[in-house]
C-alpha cells in the first residue's frame, strides 16, 4: 500500500473541460483510519470538497463543488493510488457526474516539493 495521503497537495496533470478541475486546481488531502477528505479550489472551481474511504490503494469518494459561474456540481469518483519513480504519489481517477451528464478519467499527482505527508 502506498503511503498516507494526509497533508499531501495534488495537482492535475492536464486541463479538463470548462467548469471542471484543471491545472490551476489544488487538492489538499487528509487521511485518517481509512477515511479520506480534501478541499480543492482553483481555475473554474471556487470551492470543492470530497469525502470517502480508502481500502488499500483504492479511494472511493463523492465530491461537490461551487464554480466561478455560481453553479454547483457533484459526483462520484474511484481512484487508484500509485507511486511515481521519484517517490511522489499519483491518483488515477475514474469519475461520473451525479448532478449532470458526463463521466471521464483524470490524473492528479503530488506536487513536487510541496507535500507535507507523513510516512
Amino acid at each position: 500500500m502506498a503511503r498516507s495521503l494526509d497533508g499531501l497537495l495534488f495537482v492535475p496533470v492536464a486541463d479538463q473541460s470548462p467548469g471542471q478541475v484543471g491545472r490551476q486546481t489544488r487538492f489538499d488531502y487528509h487521511e485518517q483510519d481509512g477515511r479520506i477528505w480534501a478541499e480543492y479550489r482553483g481555475g473554474d472551481v471556487v470551492m470543492g470538497h470530497l469525502v470517502g474511504t480508502r481500502a488499500g490503494d483504492t479511494l472511493d469518494f463523492r465530491y461537490v463543488q461551487l464554480r466561478t459561474d455560481g453553479t454547483t456540481a457533484s459526483g462520484h469518483c474511484t481512484s487508484l493510488v500509485t507511486a511515481l519513480p521519484d517517490g511522489r504519489l499519483r491518483l488515477e481517477e475514474t469519475w461520473t457526474w451525479e448532478s449532470q451528464p458526463g463521466s471521464g478519467t483524470s490524473v492528479v499527482e503530488e506536487e513536487p516539493g510541496r507535500g507535507r505527508g507523513r510516512a
